[in-house]
């Protein structure tokens, strides 16, 4: 059996046997099994990364790839497989569902159904990633996205529970909806009579949408998808959900389901819409620039642990869309490598501000102090956290911030990636500085007293997290090097049809026609 298919029927039998013994199983029995085929998943995740390289690809250039038909009449098919763009989210996103299950031991009120849906939402989130079908790659995102609402609204905590849940509803329904609209167009305005990823980017490089028509579409996907990663101004969903979600739920949704509208993009909508993609250029250049700048001054005003968290996670999405907005072979490799990065962050954050949430419900930052002395490991946590938000050298992120940084000058407004350098350096360096001496730092506060310091599998989910922001850290060419050959095929699509219109135009403007007349008469 393909590895890519027993990573997504492994969590759908964790979530359909819980489910099915809900009556009978007891808690710790619910959870014994969401962690053992939680941690199989990572081991063939590890497994199948490391093998990528030497094992044998289709004419797509997949790996370990699974087909079957699903609704052959609309030409929509299961298409699973790895290739080394995906691989990597495949890999975060698993270990980040790993470690959603080992910092949910807290739960204990229904406790079966909680670690079902959670199951789901892991299978929904891996199942889009290893998608080359772009009809399931949105059903699994969806797949994903139904049990989050449920949990939130059932297991989530602080006073305006309820709200949080109502809104992240609304506003991730209404992106989803946008954005399947911008892919049902795509797909039948290209022609190619299926959903499959590659069979439709061929179509539309063999015989390329007209201006008008990408200009249609584009912005479907772009504002679609933007809204699912809390793209400026349609972010406000993200802190207030995050905030009052499970601990586990907030890891996954932040750490990994919040990449799927950046894949999204990087994937299908640019490749696929080249000269739309340009023509909302400085639109996707200003809405970044919002996150990063406006984003960046509203987490500085927070006095919350997790909700100074939750602005800095979408603050960081900034960076990935000003390499998706440059889209060159420099800009996408950072833009790639900050998605996986970020995913491991927010998942080691909001878990470590789960973990304190029992001894700080409000996570008031002017109430703590000392948290290194009480809990080391809790607070060098923190720490490392807060550090490699700031985008210090050593971490993954900070690899992926200085190619974006140096893929955009040559493409984009100098101001705008000067202000993105600036607010990456400073606006992000106040606000993760700051927590940490108010957080760690100084006297131990009284409610620190009976804090025990994180053990267990909380103490190997965190771990885990902070190795691989390391390891990536130190070697991102581990991603970025195997990742030339594929993006560099989509630049290339993308730098030809953009070409091919600007020849044209060169060609149908009279001026410029008359210009070259006088050349050759001078000549």
């Amino acid at each position: 059996m393909s590895p890519v298919l027993l990573l997504i029927l492994l969590p759908i039998t964790s979530g359909v046997l819980i489910s099915l013994f809900r009556g009978k199983t007891s808690g710790s029995l619910a959870r014994t099994i969401s962690l053992i085929l939680h941690f199989a998943m990572v081991a063939i995740a590890v497994s199948s990364f490391v093998q990528l390289g030497k094992a044998p690809v289709n004419s797509d250039g997949v790996a370990f790839s699974f087909t079957r038909d699903w609704v052959p009449s609309l030409g929509i098919q299961f298409y699973f497989g790895f290739d080394s763009v995906n691989a990597p989210l495949v890999l975060m996103s698993t270990i980040v569902c790993f470690a959603a299950v080992c910092c949910s031991e807290k739960i204990k009120d229904r406790e079966a159904t909680y670690y079902s849906l959670l199951s789901f939402m892991s299978a929904g989130v891996v199942g889009a990633f290893c998608s080359f079908d772009i009809f399931s790659f949105y059903f699994f995102h969806e797949l994903a996205l139904v049990p989050t609402f449920i949990l939130i609204g059932g297991w989530g905590a602080g006073p305006q529970r309820k709200y949080a849940t109502y809104k992240i509803t609304l506003y991730l329904t209404g992106g989803a909806l946008v954005a399947l609209l911008g892919i049902v167009l795509l797909y039948i305005n290209s022609n190619a009579e299926t959903f499959n990823m590659f069979s439709i980017l061929a179509a539309v490089a063999e015989s390329p949408l007209s201006e008008s028509t990408q200009n249609m579409i584009f912005p479907l996907l772009l504002f679609g998808f933007g809204v699912l990663v809390s793209l400026w101004p349609f972010h406000t969903w993200a802190p207030l959900g995050y905030g009052h979600a499970p601990t586990g739920v907030a890891m996954i949704h932040a750490g990994a389901l919040k990449k799927f509208g950046l894949y999204g993009l990087l994937r299908v909508a640019i490749p696929a819409l080249p000269l739309g993609s340009q023509n909302w250029v400085a639109v996707m250049t200003l809405l970044c620039t919002g996150n990063l700048i406006l984003i960046g001054f509203a987490a500085m005003r927070q006095k919350q642990l997790h909700m100074l968290i939750g602005f800095s996670s979408v603050a960081h999405m900034g960076f990935v869309f000003m390499g998706l907005a440059a889209y060159n072979i420099i800009g996408i490799t950072g833009a790639l490598l900050i998605m996986v990065a970020h995913g491991f962050l927010a998942a080691l954050s909001f878990g470590l501000a789960g973990s304190l949430r029992d001894f700080h419900p409000d996570l008031e930052m002017t109430k703590m102090g000392g948290l290194l002395k009480q809990a080391p490991f809790l607070g060098f946590g923190l720490a490392v956290a807060f550090l490699a938000g700031c985008g210090v050298p050593g971490f993954a992120n900070f690899a992926g911030e200085v190619l974006i940084f140096f893929g955009s000058w040559t493409e984009l407004p100098k101001p705008y990636v000067i202000l993105a350098i600036w607010s990456g350096l400073i606006i992000g360096g106040v606000y993760m500085l700051r927590a940490i001496r108010k957080v760690l730092h100084g006297s131990v506060n009284e409610k620190w007293k009976n804090l025990e310091d994180v053990k267990g599998m909380q103490k190997v989910a965190f771990s885990l997290l902070i190795l691989a922001l390391v390891i990536f850290g130190v070697a991102p060419g581990s991603i970025t090097t195997p990742a030339q050959a594929p993006l560099t095929k989509l630049v290339d699509q993308v730098d030809s049809q953009r070409e091919k219109n600007i020849v044209f135009h060169q060609k149908s403007d009279p001026s410029n026609q008359n210009q070259t007349l006088v050349t050759s008469l001078d000549q």
